[in-house]
This record gives C-alpha cells, structure tokens and sequence, in this order.
C-alpha cells in the first residue's frame, strides 16, 4: 500500500525545496496536481516523498511510539520504513515506553521490540533521559516522530530536547516528522529558571501554541541547547492541510491517560490536581476529563480508581471519590483556573488542604508564584493579569518560529532560494 502510495505522490511532486533557519531546514508544503480536500491532513511522516530521499542508504535511528503512525493503516513508522527496504538500526522511547503502555512518570526499561525485533528499544525514560555516545554510534541520521499535545509539561518536548542536544554532540542531523498541535493556544504563566525540571525544560508558557517541530526551530534559534550556542542541524517535514487555529482530533491517545478528545482538552487545566490530594481519574475509563476524592461533600459525581494498564497503583485505589465530571459541565478551551479555584474553596472549607505536594505543584505551574496568589485568594482575573506582560513578549518570540498560517495572523515564512536538497 505505501509503495503505491509513494509512486502516487512522487509522481505529483516535481521538486522539494528547504527553508533554512537557525541551522533548520523545512521543506515546504507544496500543492498536489490535483488539490486535496480543506479536511485532508497529511503529517509530516506520512510524507514519504519528502522523507525518503533524505534517508536513502543511511543508518536511521527512529525516537517514536505508538502515536507515529503512518497512513489509514496505521503502521508504525519503524515497521513501514524497514517494510521499504530502509536501514532503522535502533529505537528511542518517551516516558509510557515505545508501545505506550507504561504509567505516568514509571521508569522504562530497555526492552527487544518483538514487532521489529530490533536491537533493543533505548528507553529515554529511565535512568537516563538523554542518549549517550554509545547509543548514537554507527547511525548517520535521526527521525523524530511524537505526537505532542501542546502543554509544556506534557514530556514528549523534553525528549525532544535532549534528543536535539545529544545530535548536536555527535554532529547527527535530525528530522522532525511535524504533526498537528491539538490544543493549540498560548495561555499560562513562563516557566522560571528554578522551577526547570524534566515537566517543564523551557522558558514557555504551559500551553505554547506550537508543533514540536516550530518547538525544536525556537530550541535552536534561542539556544537553549546546552552548552549555550550549541545548535542542531535540523529539518523539519511539515504537516499538510493544516495551519494554525484548526481543530484536530487525535488518531491515536497519546498516552495512556489521556484517551479522548475531552481528556485532551481538558488536561492543560485539570494537571494541577496531580499535585493536590484529589484523583484526576485514573483507573477510570475516562482519566483526565473529572476529579475525585473520598468524601462525598466534594461532589455528586462519583468514581472508584481500580489498577489497570497505564495505572498500576492509582491515586485512592479502590476507594470512592467524589467530585466533579468537567467534561460536560466546563465547556473549557484552553487553560481555564476555574476548577482549580473552585476546589482549593472547597477544600479549604472542609478542613482540607488542597496541594499535598508542593514543590510538584511549582513545577507544573512553572514557578511557586500560582501556589503564593491561590493563598492569598486571588481572583482568576487578577492571577491572569500577572501572566500577560511576559505572554506579550512570548507572543512577540512565538512569531518568529512559526511555519504555518493561521489564527496567529503572522505571514508564513519566505522560502530561500535556490533549493537546497542537501547538507
């Protein structure tokens, strides 16, 4: 199927063309012949046309997992590269392990993948979240597939990053296979230097309003790498048939806990609570879209965490917890306080206190200023208000980095010429 596929596109496209910018390339979305429907999405692994020629007779090293899914058949990127004849000689996980099954925040081990049967899958949530020279050796180019969702917590952009400064190390070149940002806003406080954790690597807001691959162009540019002016030699594949603003639903859950569109929507507001002493919903069906503890003066609605894969031990096993379902009652798109506000009231007035653990709460907030203003009972507006003077000067940085048109309303890059088909 991906041989027609590919002998279809290849035949429609006449020639690539690479934008370079802080030591990035991307190779532009281009026009089909005959033009794809406004709802087609086409990610950036699903172009195979683009892709190949780059990776022709290399030695590939693949950071992926279940979300890299290429075409309606869903094969995983690994398996339709080496089903092409291509080199894939090793395989790099996130945090929840290469098939996506492993709890939250649980180390992964390096595992043989019995559908590959490659070398053993190197687990970059372990011990270690960064590869070594050992790792790297003997591959000549590295691809990066993840599905991201948009929050800076979420730790798929900090594999990203270390995955950027190791290549930079090693002079590997890296290509991000782009894919589209499902909650795609710019809205939270910046993250401040001594809240920098493995939940949060970068000085930007907790929703970001960018694709991993607009992620890894401001990386470069800005030098986050370590040591500073350390800078990766990138390109990017960009997503086709979508731009900034437009909604997409997941193919496939990024993880275990975030099963649906509501749980997606709903994760950047509801995180906080996995530092308080309420369950966010896991060992439920629907973790992440309601909220619970083990006293029924906290809510009409009710839930009973139980073991189960993706949650081995949740939060009140086996107890009935109390609360709220926000997935009908909060119409919430972004980042909404309300929940958070609405329970540290409560219970606080039932003799509780809410955020059991604090120094976790600071990093998912990004500093101990949200914990200080909580408090002093600040009102949604007033906490809002100390966020925007730094969300002005983030908006300003976001600007330079985007690849695709959209809600922004900043004009779309300006393609160099002549084409650059190679390093």
């Amino acid at each position: 199927m991906f041989k027609v596929f590919f002998q279809t596109v290849t035949a429609l496209l006449c020639f690539l063309v690479f934008f370079r910018c802080a030591s990035a390339q991307i190779i532009p979305k281009k026009e089909s012949v005959e033009k794809k429907k406004e709802s087609s999405v086409i990610v950036g692994a699903e172009r195979l046309d683009l892709l190949l020629p780059l990776i022709k007779g290399k030695s590939i090293g693949i950071v992926s997992n279940h979300t890299g899914r290429v075409g309606s058949g869903g094969t995983l990127l690994p398996d339709t590269l080496l089903s092409l004849g291509q080199r894939v000689v090793r395989l790099f996980s996130p945090e929840h392990g290469f098939r996506g099954t492993a709890d939250a925040g649980a180390k992964v081990k390096n595992i043989i993948d019995k559908e590959t049967g490659l070398p053993p899958v190197v687990s970059l949530y372990g011990d270690k979240k960064k590869p070594n020279k050992q790792q790297l050796k003997n591959i000549e180019i590295l691809l990066f597939d993840l599905q991201d969702v948009g929050t800076r917590f979420y730790t798929y952009i900090s594999t990203l990053h270390y995955i950027m400064e190791a290549a930079a190390e090693e002079k590997i070149p890296v290509i991000i296979l782009d894919r589209p940002n499902p909650n795609d806003f710019i809205d939270g406080p910046i993250l401040t230097p001594s809240c920098r954790s493995f939940i949060g690597m970068h000085p930007i807001p907790i929703l970001h309003g960018l694709t991993v691959g607009e992620l890894a162009l401001m990386i470069n540019g800005e030098q986050w790498l370590s040591p500073k002016g350390l800078q990766c030699d990138l390109t990017i594949i960009p997503v086709s048939g979508w731009k900034h603003g437009d909604s997409y639903p997941l193919p496939t859950p990024p993880s275990p806990n975030l099963k649906t569109d509501n749980a997606l929507r709903l994760y950047p507001s509801l995180c906080f609570f996995e530092a308080t002493i309420m369950s966010v919903g896991r060992g439920t069906n629907d973790p992440f879209t309601c909220i619970g503890y083990p006293d029924k003066k906290m809510g009409n609605y009710s839930f009973i965490p139980l073991s189960q894969v993706g949650a081995t031990a949740p939060k009140h096993e086996g107890k009935r917890c109390y609360g709220e379902d926000f997935s009908t009652n909060y119409a919430i798109k972004g980042l909404s306080l309300s929940p958070l506000l609405e329970y540290y009231k409560k219970t606080k007035s039932l003799g509780y206190t809410l955020i059991n653990r604090k120094r976790t709460f600071d990093l998912l907030a990004g500093s101990s200023s949200l914990r200080e203003q909580l408090n002093k009972g600040w009102s949604e507006h007033q906490i809002r208000a100390s966020w925007e003077k730094d969300l002005v000067q983030y908006r300003i940085l976001h600007a330079r980095y985007l690849i695709y048109d959209g809600k922004y309303g900043i004009k779309k890059r300006e393609v160099s010429t002549p084409p650059i088909v190679n390093k």
